[in-house]
């Protein structure tokens, strides 16, 4: 499966921005999926996770919604009240079918990275 993610670019604090991530080459429905992201001098980080479980990491909580759309074989990722911190390349990917608590745990789970896409919050 080729993981093609769209929809990053500038947006002031306070705004939305909707990412996608298209799936090709086989349905979506084998794996379950999710969201990373990675700041400038930082660690990527597991931010949503839609599998056996779904998970939000803290950091997003309450502001960032993703989900899925199987006939689209494609993945979404909402982000409201944006924040200069949340400045980062956001990733999608394939993951395994599990329990998952942790950001930690997301990134041992994945299965295969999509190209990122850069989001740029900044007034």
């Amino acid at each position: 499966v080729q993981l093609q993610a769209s929809g990053g670019g500038l947006v002031q604090p306070g705004g939305s921005l909707r990412l996608s991530c298209t799936a090709s080459g086989r349905s979506l429905d084998y794996y379950a999926v999710g969201w990373f992201r990675q700041a400038p001098g930082k660690e990527r980080e597991g931010i949503s996770y839609i599998g056996s479980s779904t998970y939000t990491a803290d950091s997003v909580k309450g502001r960032f919604f993703a989900s899925r759309d199987n006939v689209e074989n494609t993945i979404y990722l909402q982000m409201n009240s944006l924040k200069p911190e949340d400045t980062a390349v956001y990733y999608c990917a394939t993951m395994t079918w599990q329990e998952i608590t942790s950001s930690e745990e997301m990134t041992h789970a994945v299965l295969k990275w999509g190209q990122g896409t850069l989001v740029t919050v900044s007034s």
